[in-house]
């Protein structure tokens, strides 16, 4: 038996950071001028594992105060059961919203913990059902310039060679639609002739809005819409995914399995999304995969793409794995053994890393750390 198979877990530390963007974003329904990440460590065996969760620093107390004891104790290698035992903990305090990031983050950290107690990456120990991990580029912000949308698009297509870049539009909650056309337009123009083009409306129109939209956005060859109505809109979405030409996308916000099998049975979507980093972390993003399986649809994996990359090579209705600005900017500075998307894909694993294969520069994250009351330990 290797060494620190039936190790327990001894302790959780949570740490927060906030990095300033670097330049004023905003989508069709919110602006922003930095990201949070909540980072939990999970020490067992004389090793750690990482995960992490974006959204706000008050996440970092769910961990202490409401999923430590849960988890502490337990034989390391058990991460389905941690993650059960966590879910059953927040019954009362509530599943949705930072509590489920809260859970992702540790349930994350402990697979990349499993995977350095066994010496394995982690696409290894889950089985790998491809070599590579497709990607789209991600940002385009509303708040962007003309030049910048331009330099960006252009360094994901033509620069780095990704195939597939996205922007936001859905502007002032759907009130600059002719500005919305006019970028899509533009970038459509910045892009490679064979290069797919996608929009993300984060809920900006309304039903009717959208299917117009939708025609428009046809003709200028995208292919896909994502929440072109608010994702809690499920007959909405399902009468804009019956009208439109481009695929409707979303899924993002789902912050447990009920969730995915309600929008996927639904007819909602053509590509299910589901975020590792809110959803329940690879444990439930795994199952929520699954669930698009059965009923046909692939899955697009959500922001966050290093927490991502290994689950996305384990299943095979994998359509591609969102490579977003805000959060590639932070990873790649915050963790040795960031990937590469050159090409348009990922190969993860290959290196022989375990776990995620990352770790963490103190050095590089320290000067954006937020204080913790307690110091972030449980």
């Amino acid at each position: 038996m290797t060494l620190g198979q039936d190790a327990a877990i001894e302790r959780i530390e949570v740490s927060v950071y906030t990095v300033p963007t670097d330049a004023p974003e905003a989508d069709g329904t919110l602006a922003w001028n930095s990201t949070t990440m909540v980072l939990a460590q999970v020490f067992a065996g004389g090793v750690n594992g990482l995960g992490w969760t974006y959204g706000a620093a008050a996440t970092a107390q769910v961990i202490t105060d409401q999923l430590a004891e849960a988890v502490v104790g337990r034989r390391a290698l058990d991460v389905p059961g941690a993650n059960e035992a966590m879910s059953r903990a927040v019954r009362n305090a509530g599943r949705p919203g930072l509590v489920a990031g809260a859970i992702s983050a540790v349930d994350i950290a402990l697979w990349d913990l499993k995977g350095h107690l066994l010496g394995l990456p982690l696409v290894s120990l889950l089985g790998a059902a491809r070599q590579e991990v497709p990607v789209y580029g991600s940002g385009g912000f509303t708040t962007y310039s003309d030049e910048q949308l331009e330099r960006q698009l252009r360094h994901w297509n033509r620069e780095q060679g990704i195939p597939r870049v996205k922007i936001k539009i859905g502007e002032s909650w759907g009130h600059n639609t002719s500005r919305d056309l006019a970028r899509t337009s533009a970038a459509r123009a910045s892009i490679a002739d064979d290069a797919e083009l996608y929009v993300d409306a984060n809920g900006g129109y309304t039903r009717k809005q959208a299917i117009r939209i939708g025609a428009a956005l046809a003709n200028l060859g995208v292919s896909w819409f994502e929440e072109p109505v608010s994702s809690d809109d499920l007959p909405g979405l399902r009468q804009v995914r019956d009208t439109v030409q481009p695929d409707v996308a979303a899924g993002e916000y789902g912050y447990d399995l009920p969730y995915f099998a309600r929008m996927a049975t639904a007819g909602a979507v053509d590509c299910l999304q589901a975020d590792i980093t809110r959803c329940g972390g690879v444990t439930v993003w795994l199952r929520a995969a699954a669930t698009a399986q059965a009923l046909g649809l692939d899955i697009s994996g959500h922001c966050a793409p290093h927490a991502h990359a290994h689950a996305a090579a384990a299943v095979p209705n994998l359509r591609h794995l969102e490579w977003f600005h805000d959060h590639v900017r932070i990873e790649q500075l915050f963790f040795d053994g960031a990937l590469d998307p050159a090409g348009g894909s990922l190969t993860v694993g290959a290196d022989g890393r375990p776990g995620l294969g990352l770790e963490l520069r103190h050095d590089r994250a320290e000067r954006y750390r937020v204080p913790l009351r307690n110091g972030g330990t449980a």
